[in-house]
């Protein structure tokens, strides 16, 4: 199909281009050979009057006009995506959808096990692609590359449409020998005087739900040790006097698994409100639409009561 002299399955090609940067990658991602996608290339540059892509030594730069056009391109691109899937029915026994979400290593540990039964059941035929949050989650999301986004609600947007998924208490974390802990509680002065393991969340570090409130308060911590996964900070604590603030049901999971304490913070933090959103191309998508009630009913289960 051609629209004012373009071939649009080159689009998609540009789009594998632009993220890859390479030829032969991008071949082997479109499962063409390395030649027919040069040709590719060859032609995009004639339509577009641009280079689109220089070679650099063993690398290919994306020219500024390849990168005005990339965004645009992939928003063109998740639009066509959702306007071929609100106009095709939708069935979860016969479906073969891959859904892209993004959501942290806690929810899919925690909920996913749960969703994934109801899905089993009912879509024996879908997949589900799973992304860290990052500091391109947002621009993800908004290019229509991403399904559904899950995250707490001081990461979503003002023009975002987002429901309220659940709510998660945080508390403290501790090796089962921790003697700051062996009440079940402790005092504001031994969790500050405490070494600590916190999560930040991307390559550049954005504080997750928990270091954004502490770095709001007057007093401060000895930070051991920073990791990026919320599951890894749990084992870092056992068997040794370090501390870790955590979501609550996290904490029940491994305080069974690794002999692990937890007591309440000794001040107050407010429960995380944990909020997921799908794109607004994707509202009338019904696939979408089926996915997210059974992510719904999946939180029901793990928390044990209907979600909010």
């Amino acid at each position: 199909m051609r629209f004012k002299g373009l071939d649009l399955n080159l689009l998609q090609a540009l789009d594998v281009l632009l993220e890859e940067r390479h030829v032969s990658r991008a071949a082997e991602r479109l499962n063409v050979s390395q030649p027919a996608m040069s040709g590719v290339l060859t032609r995009l540059r004639q339509y577009f009057n641009d280079p689109l892509l220089t070679q650099h030594g063993k690398r290919m730069v994306p020219t500024p006009h390849a990168l005005s056009l990339g965004p645009r391109l992939k928003s063109l691109l998740g639009d066509i995506d959702s306007l071929v899937a609100q106009l095709s029915h939708f069935d979860p026994a016969t479906s073969e959808r891959v859904f892209k979400v993004i959501a942290s290593d806690y929810f899919v540990v925690l909920a996913m096990p749960h969703i994934a039964r109801l899905i089993s059941e009912k879509a024996p035929g879908i997949s589900v692609d799973f992304a860290n949050p990052s500091e391109r989650s947002v621009e993800q999301f908004q290019q229509g590359e991403i399904d559904l986004l899950i995250t707490p609600e001081y990461m979503t947007r003002h023009d975002q449409a987002v429901e309220h998924l659940y709510d998660e208490e945080q508390v403290v974390l501790g090796c089962g020998s921790n003697p700051v802990l062996a009440d079940g509680m402790i005092t504001e002065d031994d969790f500050f005087n405490s070494g600590h393991v916190i999560v930040e969340i991307g390559r550049v570090r954005r504080n997750s739900y928990v270091e954004t409130f502490m770095s709001q308060l007057d007093r401060k911590r000895h930070v051991a040790m920073r990791v990026s996964s919320f599951m890894a900070a749990p084992e870092l604590v056992s068997g040794t006097p370090l501390l870790t603030v955590t979501h609550k049901s996290l904490a029940r999971l491994y305080a069974e698994r690794l002999n692990l304490r937890m007591a309440e913070l000794p001040f107050e933090l407010p429960a995380m409100r944990q909020m997921i959103s799908c794109h607004e191309a994707r509202v009338d998508d019904p696939g979408v639409q089926w996915f997210k009630s059974e992510i719904f009913k999946g939180v029901g289960e793990m928390q044990g009561v209907h979600p909010a």
